[in-house]
């Protein structure tokens, strides 16, 4: 009987009171004791109020059944195609939608139902799929920072192909834990092109001179990326580099040079199809013919050997880094060696020397990079002592002089000496240098007990804390 006066009122209501009204009656059907026939009265109210001509009815039925598994599943189906305002919080909450409905949805939904699907509870591997495959940018972002989504590497790969060029897309993908290296890589090359199309456009640099930069910073990131990876990961980079023709020459033997034995091993196994353990017999027998024999099933140019064999010669000798940042870097002593070696081979072309002597350029600098870095590191005692060299005591000069005069005794010491303070800044970070000999012993000779400024001339230490000459 209420449900029917309800459907009666409900005709003439202005939209705020039907929406009041349409929320009232929807947490009723939820949980209040309704009799068989008022309950299905209620249910063709609600089915009816779908239809209602104002989005504020629609909403209200919607916030009350969005996170309810007990909800009418019609009614839910219903509001989840309706418009944005009325469906996101259906899409986002409602454990009533199967995978295929939120599949369907985003395949024909706009940016905003796409986000709110993206931020549901548990989202599984095929709706993720859809998303990275389909979804707007914004969505796409929100299924990132998702850690309930079952995002699988192939839509983590999708991704990148779609939406590797944005900023915001990277940062987010960057954090996710255990990121295949190869998703790195491919992250790399979507930033190292954004930046060479940048530049270019600014007439910066020329369209030639941006291509190789990028392709050197690329190599020097594929090196860097793989001096993290191990095992299957490594394996799958080495694959991925294989597939998008970055597998070079000049990338073996950059990653040789600087130390990164796991990756020129992994290379040459996915150049000659030989296992691991034979590819590395090859190599470390220290034989020219195994070693020429394995580059050549490797497909690698004959005028490469040469500089193979000559860094593998110096990296025996000097040893193979085991950290991750000596593997990063060129190593300048094997560049200059291996360079050496090839200026006196006339079987070595000029690119090869040309891609030598640019190693070795870059080797001198990330050297020199390196020493600056480390100096830097070193706490500089020089602007301390300065700040206590430029102490103004003119004033605190008078004011001890006024109390001097008044007590006709010397201040309490409370331990500040100017030199003994400059002593203890060059104790604190090494042995002092022979003009700093002086303070050195003064701050001993006080550490024991005795002050040699006292015993040289009148100090006293006045409010403030500070020891000043009489």
């Amino acid at each position: 009987m209420i449900v029917r006066q309800f459907i009666s009122w409900v005709r003439t209501a202005p939209p705020g009171e039907r929406a009041e009204a349409t929320r009232a009656l929807a947490r009723a059907w939820l949980i209040s004791d309704l009799s068989e026939d008022d309950r299905a009265a209620a249910e063709g109210a609600l089915l009816m109020l779908l239809d209602d001509g104002s989005p504020l009815v629609r909403q209200a039925m919607a916030q009350v059944f969005a996170g309810e598994p007990d909800a009418p599943s019609s009614i839910v189906a219903a509001l989840a195609s309706d418009q944005p305002s009325v469906a996101l919080p259906i899409l986002e909450f409602s454990p009533l939608l199967v995978d295929s409905d939120l599949v369907d949805i985003v395949a024909t939904g706009c940016s905003e139902t796409q986000c709110a699907i993206a931020r549901r509870f548990e989202l599984a591997a095929s709706v993720c799929a859809a998303i990275a495959e389909v979804g707007s940018a914004a969505a796409t972002l929100e299924l990132i920072e998702n850690p309930d989504a079952a995002l699988a590497p192939f839509s983590i790969d999708r991704i990148v192909e779609r939406h590797g060029h944005l900023s915001a897309i990277r940062e987010a993908l960057l954090q996710l834990d255990n990121l295949p290296a190869s998703t790195r890589l491919a992250l790399v090359g979507q930033l190292s092109t954004t930046l060479a199309k940048f530049v270019t456009a600014r007439e910066w640099l020329s369209p030639g001179h941006a291509a190789r930069t990028a392709e050197e910073a690329m190599a020097r990131s594929t090196v860097n990326i793989a001096a993290t990876s191990r095992g299957e990961d490594m394996k799958a980079l080495v694959q991925h580099l294989r597939a998008s023709g970055q597998l070079s020459a000049g990338l073996i033997l950059r990653a040789l040079l600087s130390g990164n034995q796991e990756l020129f091993d992994e290379a040459l196994v996915e150049l000659t199809g030989l296992p691991l353990a034979r590819v590395s017999a090859l190599v470390y027998d220290r034989g020219a013919a195994s070693l020429h024999a394995l580059l050549t099933k490797a497909g690698l140019p004959e005028s490469t050997f040469v500089a193979f064999r000559a860094a593998l010669e110096a990296g025996h000798e000097i040893g193979f880094v085991g950290t991750v940042a000596g593997a990063t870097r060129l190593r300048r002593r094997m560049v200059e060696r291996v360079l050496t070696r090839c200026e006196g081979e006339p079987s070595v072309h000029e690119p090869l020397l040309i891609l030598l002597r640019r190693f070795a350029t870059e080797a001198a600098r990330e050297e020199a990079r390196v020493f600056c870095d480390e100096l830097a590191a070193e706490i500089d005692v020089l602007p301390r002592i300065e700040q206590l060299l430029s102490l103004d005591y003119a004033e605190v000069n008078a004011e001890y002089a006024a109390i001097d005069a008044a007590a006709e005794s010397d201040a309490v010491d409370v331990g500040f000496d100017l030199e003994a303070e400059i002593a203890e800044v060059y104790l604190q970070h090494g042995a002092a240098d022979a003009d700093d000999g002086e303070y050195a012993d003064a701050a001993s000779s006080r550490d024991n007990g005795y002050d040699i400024y006292v015993a040289a001339d009148r100090y006293a230490v006045i409010g403030d804390g500070r020891r000043i000459a009489a």
